[in-house]
């Protein structure tokens, strides 16, 4: 217990100075004050494992190391954070579509289903295999009868028409 008493006279005695002297490199006496109390909690933890020798050196570094980790943290946070994001929250794009954009899907959608009405079976059962079933196209040639080759040539054929079936004016 000699040691707590030690290392407690020590923060009592030097409090004030291991203040100033984390606010000298932080710039900011409330985070010094942080700092400090951090600082005499892990003291007060070491000193539980090991004795020290120097508890006012020891409680100097820690203190220092404290500040230069705060210091280096807000310095990051500046540079790769927003200040008062909080606000700009509702400025974020939603993953939901305005009543416009969802009407122009639907329409795109209706236009893109006209196209694939009009495709030769072969071309738009491949198509929607791939496209919308994510079948690979090994598999849909296997189904059809046909090479890879013939498959790749159709999906992108059908692709293709659905496109210019998007360019054309309703």
């Amino acid at each position: 217990m000699p040691q707590a008493r030690t290392i407690l006279s020590v923060y009592a005695d030097h409090r004030g100075d291991l203040v100033n002297y984390a606010a000298n490199i932080t710039g900011d006496r409330v985070a010094a004050e942080d700092i400090v109390q951090e600082a005499w909690v892990r003291l007060g933890a070491a000193s539980r494992l090991r004795p020290l020798e120097e508890p006012l050196g020891y409680l100097y570094r820690i203190v220092r190391n404290l500040a230069l980790d705060g210091r280096r943290r807000r310095r990051f946070e500046q540079a790769h954070f927003i200040e008062g994001v909080e606000d700009q929250v509702e400025l974020i794009a939603s993953d939901t579509p305005s009543p416009e954009g969802a009407t122009a899907s639907r329409d795109e959608l209706r236009l893109v289903m006209e196209v694939l009405e009009g495709l030769p079976e072969r071309m738009r059962i491949a198509v929607e295999m791939h496209r919308l079933g994510g079948v690979k196209l090994k598999d849909i040639a296997a189904r059809l009868g046909v090479s890879v080759t013939v498959v790749h040539e159709l999906v992108a054929e059908g692709v293709y028409r659905c496109r210019i079936g998007l360019r054309r004016p309703s």
